[in-house]
């Protein structure tokens, strides 16, 4: 990467600042002479990872991520029990085909309402005692019955199965001939394995899951600095094989001394990424204390207040570059954490020599996300976000400590505690905010000429542009 005037190298700038300037492309496609596969050692398809926020990445997030080939990462403040279930669950569920949802005759309308939204597919598959199909229901179905009725008294809905083995091509056909959006897929005994919708039937044409050693759907885990050593070997245990060391301000003793112990006690083969830094100096120290890579960004994140609390920070382009530079230096990588609200903030930050971008808050309105919908006064449905360094992230890390403790350290909190993050349209699933980045990344490949990622960063032109210029290029036509 460089920028098209070398006087901006050492400006401070940050996503809106900067573009991309046009080049020759000499393939055919978007979507075939284009590959977004990252170059670093984490398995990933696609240069996407969740944030490791309480509100925003749990098992179905995680589980789903993973399948479009990111990773999931989960929070550190989770008890090891429930960590184990989580992953446990992610390793046992289907690589391909979604999970279902399903509820038995003896459940009510109001237990299949309840949890309908929990994943995307947006319906209910009716089993019977062994796991075996009987119908299916979605919300129309459902709303205008008492919601204390059992679903046994209900008159049973159509259902149409498919095998494990079919194609994609086959299943969507089978969908649309039919007149269907989601397709339960059974095995030979007729015990459900999983179900498919017309929109991720064409996803797999495009993506590939992200699989670990175990040949299972791979999954990441955040520790504090603190008395990590076991979680992390229990998770070691479970095939987790890449550990987030996080900290708010990661330039420190104890992270340095932690991703040694760490070293010391799991070896080598663990990928271990250590945050957050915004600096070269910092950047160098953690790559040579034995971090793979480093997660990048302070205060950039929708949740964060630590920028207007403390006055520390970096615009996050920048440090997002110069932290790549010296990580390449030492053969570790970068990941952009926050900031990322379109598209093209994911494209600059992989220009910038970012491996991946973390994504928080746009994954926090998705129904994969840990938080449960609720609904404004016209009937609007939001999920609840809040940020990891906020009262009420500080308050659930110390509940276990003396009530005089907590208030101390309640003190101490830079982050929003409660942000409502609404469900958009085209933006209401992982799949969805998926499809939105990696289409605009392959077609912001082809406009720099490139075909891969490692092209991408060597031949990304970066110009700085007024506010002026960047809000010439946001939709501003008028709607009639």
């Amino acid at each position: 990467m460089q920028f098209s005037n070398p006087r901006y190298e050492n400006e401070e700038v940050t996503y809106e600042d900067v573009f991309l300037f046009q080049n020759y492309f000499d393939g055919n496609s978007r979507l075939h002479d284009t590959s977004i596969i990252p170059e670093s050692p984490i398995g990933t398809s696609i240069p996407i990872v969740s944030a490791n926020m309480n509100a925003v990445t749990g098992k179905r997030l995680a589980e789903t991520l993973t399948r479009y080939g990111g990773l999931g990462i989960l929070p550190q403040d989770m008890d090891l029990s429930v960590m184990k279930r989580i992953v446990t669950s992610i390793k046992q569920a289907h690589i391909q085909f979604d999970t279902p949802i399903t509820v038995t005759l003896e459940n009510t309308v109001r237990d299949a309402l309840g949890i309908l939204y929990k994943r995307s597919h947006l319906c209910v598959i009716w089993v019977d005692e062994i796991n075996r199909p009987i119908g299916i229901f979605k919300e129309k179905d459902l709303l205008e019955i008492d919601q204390f009725t059992r679903l046994r008294e209900l008159r049973k809905p159509p259902l149409i199965t498919a095998r494990e083995t079919i194609s994609w091509e086959d299943a969507y056909n089978l969908m649309e001939q039919e007149g269907i959006s989601s397709l339960p897929i059974v095995n030979e005994e007729w015990i459900l394995l999983g179900i498919l919708t017309k929109t991720n039937v064409v996803r797999w044409g495009i993506y590939s899951p992200n699989i670990g050693s175990d040949g299972k759907l791979a999954v990441a885990v955040a520790l504090g600095i603190n008395n990590f050593q076991e979680k992390a070997r229990a998770m070691i245990d479970m095939w987790v094989e890449i550990f987030v060391l996080d900290t708010a301000h990661g330039y420190q003793k104890n992270m340095i001394e932690a991703i040694k112990s760490f070293r010391k006690e799991f070896g080598p083969h663990p990928t271990l990424i250590a945050g957050n830094v915004i600096t070269t100096e910092a950047t160098s120290a953690l790559i040579k204390a034995g971090a793979n890579g480093i997660k990048v960004g302070i205060g950039p994140g929708a949740m964060c207040t630590t920028r207007m609390k403390t006055g520390v920070w970096r615009p996050q382009f920048s440090a997002v570059y110069h932290c790549s530079k010296e990580a390449r230096k030492l053969g570790g990588f970068v990941w952009a954490d926050g900031g990322i609200r379109e598209p093209r903030d994911v494209c600059l930050a992989l220009a910038a020599w970012a491996s991946h971008v973390m994504i928080g808050s746009l994954f926090a309105g998705t129904y994969e996300s840990t938080g449960d919908i609720y609904y404004d006064t016209n009937g609007v449905m939001y999920k609840e976000n809040y940020g990891m360094a906020s009262w009420k992230a500080v308050n659930l890390r110390t509940n276990k400590l003396s009530p005089f403790e907590q208030a101390k350290r309640a003190l101490f909190q830079e982050g929003i505690s409660t942000s409502r993050i609404y469900l958009k349209k085209w933006r209401e699933s992982v799949g969805d905010i998926i499809d939105d980045c990696m289409t605009g990344l392959r077609s912001s490949m082809t406009y720099i000429g490139a075909k891969n990622l490692k092209e991408f960063h060597e031949k990304a032109v970066i110009g700085v542009q007024t506010n002026a210029w960047f809000h010439e290029g946001t939709p501003h036509g008028k709607i009639m």
